[in-house]
């Protein structure tokens, strides 16, 4: 809620007459925005389509290469805000990531991703650490 209040404060011409339609089509009653339902209306309204594709596409094909973990984590973030679809829950977060990093530390992070209270912040740790 508190995010949702404070970016509607930095939205100026078309972007807040659209945050303000948005905010009233909403069903009266309803619990506050919450941030993700804020983000997707706005970047669903803003963002081409093509642009979101290509966005995609980028992500899939996202490789640490001679990236280190901390810029490939980066790009990894900057990139999934646009394919939040593709990433449901922690655990597929998690395996995307270590799917992409590469070969010198992808073995010892796949057995680690197993671990069943493995996040996407422990993981990164974790690999900046190999």
């Amino acid at each position: 809620m508190e995010g949702v209040e404070l970016a509607s404060y930095h939205l100026k011409g078309v972007a807040y007459s659209w945050f303000e339609m948005w905010e009233e089509s909403r069903e009266e009653g309803s619990p506050p925005a919450r941030w993700s339902e804020f983000t997707n209306a706005f970047m669903d309204h803003f963002l081409p389509t093509e642009t979101k594709a290509a966005y995609a596409t980028e992500f899939e094909s996202l490789k640490q290469g001679s990236m280190n973990v901390w810029e490939y984590h980066m790009e990894f973030v900057r990139l999934s805000k646009y394919v939040i679809h593709m990433l449901p829950a922690m655990e597929a977060r998690v395996r995307r990531f270590v799917q992409g990093l590469s070969p010198l530390v992808i073995n010892e992070a796949a057995t680690t991703a197993l671990n069943f209270d493995m996040n996407y912040g422990k993981m990164m740790a974790f690999t900046q650490a190999t």
